[in-house]
């Protein structure tokens, strides 16, 4: 049985789980832990009155409460996002097991849904692909109990004031599945990465090895 994180590391970088394992590294930084909390404040924090200096948010009061004001203005599912059903609930599905951050009864009967809150930064459009494959794993953990149909998840950006929601289609569970056959198969360290972008903030990147390269050498210089 593997677990949401694991699948989410394994769609970000396989040798990052591999670390992460050898380490057993499964703490939730302090500073990310902070951020997922204001998911479960939003009406609060949209409060004109509220002071957002002293919030873990990363963006500006005024950017923060247009995008999430736009959101309670587009989903239908914002009072559920609001005021879930259940939060931090232990899901165990038919292949992974793990952490919804939020449970939603979902728009009618027998489609729940969950909802996944990150600590990071949103892409421009849609969500990351870990943070996919994690709501994907989640979706369908909730469904395997519940006997019910997964159509959709969310995922949450909340110090950026960014909830988007997502459909589980091919591409998105194709991405889970190959995460899941990663997870299962690893039995020692995945080849390295080059010069990624992935690699300069990774906690493991000493251990690691990977070799990154100058612009003057990526130039031929």
């Amino acid at each position: 049985m593997q677990a949401f994180s694991a699948l989410a590391t394994a769609a970000y970088c396989p040798r990052q789980l591999y670390y992460r394992r050898k380490h057993e590294d499964h703490e939730v930084p302090e500073a990310a832990a902070r951020r997922r909390t204001l998911a479960f404040r939003y009406e609060e924090l949209l409060d004109p009155g509220r002071d957002l200096r002293e919030e873990p948010v990363d963006v500006t009061p005024t950017q923060f409460r247009a995008r999430l004001s736009a959101a309670k203005e587009r989903l239908d599912a914002w009072p559920e996002l609001v005021d879930p059903a259940g939060r931090e609930m232990l899901l165990e599905g038919k292949d992974a097991r793990g952490i919804a951050h939020k449970v939603l009864d979902g728009d009618l009967p027998g489609q729940p849904t969950v909802s996944i809150v990150s600590a990071g930064e949103p892409p421009d459009r849609g969500v990351w692909e870990p943070d996919s494959v994690r709501a994907v794993a989640a979706a369908k953990a909730l469904a395997w109990e519940r006997e019910a149909e997964a159509g959709h998840a969310f995922v949450e950006y909340p110090a950026h004031g960014v909830v988007r929601r997502i459909s589980l289609g091919t591409r998105r569970c194709a991405a889970y599945r190959h995460a899941l056959r990663v997870a299962r198969s690893m039995d020692g360290p995945p080849p390295r990465l080059e010069n990624d972008d992935r690699c300069a903030p990774c906690d493991y990147r000493a251990e690691c090895g990977t070799r990154t390269r100058t612009l003057r050498s990526l130039l031929g210089r």
